[in-house]
């Protein structure tokens, strides 16, 4: 890859209102001299351009990055927070209304948009091995082989309070913290980078990963409701729209059944499903989506109307598709959560599983406990993404930053639900309002076999779910992959994304 300077630094004043003096108002330091009003600080708009290239899909691409900030500010023009991107434009583009460009950010909340970023469809990633396991550090970076480059320009945002995004000085950061107050912030970053590059002419896409997919699916609304901005497509890894489907609470028995077949991948990747089931992972998860969809779901509707020989019965089926023991099943009413289901499964062994990515082992101080001390998927990408995050931003893209990049930050707590009173989120909904109200609307869900966090059979009940009209399902692709929830982290997995997402955008372009 090559850098070479392409501009200096650039900085861009922003509003600042001086301190009022009334006519009768003496000289600061005269007798009776009133004390002067400190000037709000001010936000500066720093944006760093450098040029680089890259080789994909045998042709070479030259593009530019810019990484910097842009401030947002309310209608008076008082600065309200400073947003962190990076954007990446492929050069020599004599049309750019004929060229794509896809925001993409990552969820959390909390979570910066480095894993879509250093991991899927960026330039550069992250070194890893070809199963996704962390090499020893420091992590190195490498060309992105499977970058999205060719296919379109890409703008990765940083909500605000993660990576170098911050609210203004004065200004109450729980504004930004919220479901609804988040999709306000980053639409308007969308604007405003789509105001300042002149691209209101281009075909737009939204690319976002875990809790990123239910800002993705809150956005596809926003955009065209309230600024105009229309989608050509929505991007979906690792989905959470229909928060029901994953909240273990006391009467929602939703989530259990459509855990169950990703407890029985799990089980099968660590060999402690029967012989039968051990020698096909696909029959394996069928069998249980079907058991899951059937006799278990009405079990559970029975509740405590199941007599005893029933409840053994069904713990020796939930058994069977799970590798936990009769006896723990019966003892967590047939209803195994993510967290403890991590630390039984293997507790013979004295290691837990992941929960982003089940195939990852982890090893705690004692093997006894309901719940692991650490999730050792999330511990094997952690310090390999931070350090190569910060390293590149600074050594190749040229941005510097005193603050702390923040990764993945819990500082967005509490997050607001408040449009969703006494009710779980579902913004399902705003994403088929969107498609009903834009049909050309088309949307990409990609998951992981792996992935406790965010199930498969969940955001298949989801979509399953969107409406009850044909044509959302025919604009609707749904692709499942052999790793977690980061399931690019795996380059078999990152390959097929890749191929799928190409053909996803030549669909969604009308190609």
């Amino acid at each position: 890859m090559r850098r070479s300077a392409l501009a200096a630094v650039l900085l861009a004043a922003t509003f600042a209102a001086l301190p009022a003096h009334s006519a009768l108002e003496t000289q600061p330091g005269s007798p009776g001299a009133a004390t002067p009003t400190a000037a709000p600080a001010k936000l500066e708009e720093k944006l760093v351009a450098t040029r680089h290239s890259i080789a994909l899909g045998g042709r070479e691409i030259r593009y530019t990055a810019t990484a910097g900030t842009l401030v947002l500010k309310d209608e008076a023009g008082k600065d309200k927070a400073s947003m962190f991107y990076v954007a990446y434009v492929k050069d020599g583009e004599a049309d750019v209304s004929k060229r794509s460009v896809t925001f993409t950010f990552n969820g959390g909340p909390g979570s910066s948009s480095v894993w879509l970023h250093l991991g899927a469809f960026g330039p550069r990633r992250v070194a890893m091995t070809d199963e996704g396991w962390a090499l020893p550090p420091p992590s190195r970076l490498v060309d992105n082989e499977e970058s999205l480059l060719d296919l379109t320009d890409l703008v990765f945002i940083d909500p605000v309070t993660t990576g170098f995004s911050r609210p203004a000085p004065g200004e109450n950061a729980n504004q930004f913290h919220g479901v609804q107050e988040d999709v306000k912030a980053v639409a308007e970053l969308i604007r405003l980078w789509t105001v300042r590059n002149g691209r209101w002419g281009s075909p737009k896409f939204l690319a976002g990963e875990s809790y990123g997919t239910t800002r993705a699916a809150g956005l596809a609304g926003y955009l065209q409701s309230e600024l105009g901005i229309y989608l050509n497509g929505v991007t979906l890894i690792s989905t959470v729209l229909q928060f029901q489907t994953l909240s273990f609470n006391v009467g929602n028995d939703l989530p259990y059944p459509l855990y169950l077949p990703s407890y029985t991948a799990t089980a099968w990747f660590h060999k402690k499903l029967p012989a039968d089931l051990q020698v096909d992972l696909a029959k394996a998860i069928e069998e249980s989506k079907r058991f899951a969809a059937g006799e278990y779901t009405l079990a559970l509707l029975r509740g405590n109307r199941l007599s005893s020989d029933e409840r053994r019965a069904l713990a020796g089926k939930l058994s069977r598709l799970t590798g936990l023991s009769v006896e723990y099943l019966l003892a967590a009413n047939l209803r195994p959560v993510i967290e403890p289901f991590t630390k039984e499964l293997l507790r013979s062994e004295r290691t837990t599983v992941g929960r982003l990515d089940s195939r990852f082992r982890g090893l705690d101080l004692a093997a006894v406990g309901a719940e692991p001390e650490v999730d050792p998927s999330y511990a094997a990408i952690k310090g390999e993404f931070t350090s190569a995050l910060n390293a590149y931003v600074k050594g190749e893209l040229g941005f510097s930053s005193d603050l702390n990049y923040e990764i993945l930050t819990d500082k967005v707590r509490p997050w607001s639900f408040e449009d969703w009173p006494n009710q779980y989120v579902n913004v399902a909904e705003k994403l088929r309002e969107a498609m009903a109200q834009n049909p050309a609307l088309r949307v990409f869900v990609g998951c992981g076999t792996y992935d406790l966090a965010t199930p498969f059979f969940a955001a298949e009940y989801t979509f399953d779910h969107l409406g009850f009209d044909p044509t959302y399902t025919a604009r609707t692709t749904l692709h499942r992959y052999g790793a977690g929830h980061m399931m690019y982290i795996r380059a078999e997995d990152r390959r097929q994304l890749k191929r799928d997402l190409a053909e996803f955008y030549r669909t969604a372009l009308g190609g």
